[in-house]
């Protein structure tokens, strides 16, 4: 039985058949969990009544009964997912697969990786789970173009452009410049992809978003279009219910397969990590949420991500997610956004090496490069399972080509860092910065 549950199919049994033997008065009763009533995607049993009462009957422990006819937070939180509309994109849970390779090179943890790379629209990615929801309300107030922003290299634009097209509107993307020269019209990557997708795209400076966002909307306005914004990432609160949907995946995995210790992330505009976090809480899930920030200091994300997930909980019926919920590790944005570190680098080649998964250098590198430190560090050892989410972003590393060419191929070596190198003293940080993607330096620091 394959690690994901189709979506969303109520009549599906527990993927193996778990038997538990119930000590009574009289003798030992097993009770087969794949006789009781099933699992849907969100852990909700669905059974008869008469074979609730059955259960009811033989179930002696509290735990015994939660395990036979779940969770009534999962059953209510699936429902009021359920109630919000939503254009249905994504057909079935990702899958959850084990990195058997990387555990064993790395000694620490169980590893795990949730596959949502793997998610439906253009190159696939998280801004999918999103977009299910900002679409659809588009739609609903009949806007007959999508406008949106992100950088140069954006996944974003490029599944917002995506959207655009399988539903017949059009799609504007303003994309920001937030490292000086890095935009290039005949770049490859995400920036083709957008002209593939029919896109129009306009360029600003760091921090011009606002104005051009103003701009571009009274000017469609004025020409009788019907914009609709879509905001960056796609993280407002709406767009976060796409990650407490995914929420619901992992729980009704853990219910299957054992629970994890902690879950790894990105935390970049806040939806994915603010999303997960309210999901797990309003479903009765502690597992600590780790995000690793790809741009922002640690404790300016985490306000942002309190207050996101905080909403988000909020329109789930929920209440506030307690401060210190929210977990977010900055060691590893490096030099700033979209620029490389060893770390990253190191990260790309382990993933592609050891487990043959992309992964793209200005989100999820950087955040398994946090996930492999806390794993060497000990904070995340031996004894403890943790997942890590793969939030797509494979397109931009065609873009970036972050290692060298003559990487050794050694799969018996010990992994070295590898890529970009910022201590040469021929070549400064600023030079790097317009060159990359262009050049690679190595570490004499000719280019």
């Amino acid at each position: 039985y394959y690690s994901s549950v189709p979506f969303p199919r109520a009549d599906r049994s527990p993927s193996s058949a778990c038997t538990t033997t119930m000590t009574t008065t009289s003798h030992p009763v097993p009770i087969s969990l794949n006789k009781v009533p099933s699992n849907d995607i969100y852990g909700r049993r669905t059974g008869s009544p008469g074979e609730e009462a059955r259960i009811r009957s033989l179930a002696n422990t509290e735990d015994d009964l939660g395990r036979a006819l779940g969770n009534p937070k999962i059953d209510r939180l699936a429902r009021i997912l359920d109630s919000v509309p939503r254009r249905q994109y994504v057909k079935q849970a990702t899958p959850i697969e084990s990195m058997e390779n990387l555990t064993q090179l790395l000694g620490g943890a169980e590893l795990f990786i949730k596959r949502d790379d793997l998610l439906p629209l253009a190159g696939g990615g998280s801004k999918t789970r999103k977009l299910e929801y900002l679409v659809q309300a588009a739609i609903d107030e009949g806007a007959d173009i999508l406008v949106t922003c992100g950088a140069v290299q954006s996944n974003h634009c490029r599944l917002t452009a995506s959207a655009a097209a399988r539903e017949g509107i059009d799609c504007h993307l303003i994309l920001e410049e937030r490292i000086p020269g890095s935009y290039k019209p005949d770049a490859g990557g995400n920036n083709y992809a957008f002209a593939l997708l029919g896109a129009t795209t306009s360029v600003v400076a760091e921090g011009g978003v606002p104005e051009e966002e103003a701009r571009i909307i009274a000017k469609l306005r004025a020409e009788g279009r019907r914009p609709f914004l879509v905001p960056g990432g796609g993280s407002n609160e709406l767009g976060s219910l796409g990650y407490a949907r995914a929420a619901l995946e992992v729980v009704q995995w853990t219910r299957d397969h054992g629970a994890f210790d902690a879950i790894v992330l990105c935390s970049g505009s806040g939806g994915t990590h603010a999303g997960m976090l309210a999901g797990l809480r309003a479903a009765g899930d502690h597992t600590p949420v780790i995000g690793i920030s790809t741009r922002a200091a640690a404790d300016a994300q985490a306000r942002k991500i309190h207050g996101l997930s905080t909403r988000t909980s909020a329109s789930l019926g929920e209440g506030d997610i307690p401060s210190d919920h929210v977990i977010v590790r900055d060691a590893y944005v490096g030099p700033g956004y979209s620029l490389p570190t060893d770390e990253m680098a190191e990260a790309i080649q382990l993933f592609a090496r050891r487990e043959s998964i992309f992964l793209d250098p200005v989100y999820t590198g950087k955040a398994a490069a946090g996930l492999i430190d806390l794993v060497r560090s000990g904070e995340l050892g031996l004894g403890k399972r943790v997942l890590f989410l793969h939030t797509g972003g494979a397109p931009s590393l065609f873009h970036y080509q972050t290692l060298p060419d003559d990487v050794p191929a050694d799969e018996a070596a010990p992994a070295k860092p590898l890529g970009l190198h910022f201590d040469s003293l021929r070549v400064s940080r600023d030079e790097m910065s317009a060159i990359y993607g262009r050049y690679v330096v190595d570490e004499a620091g000719s280019s």
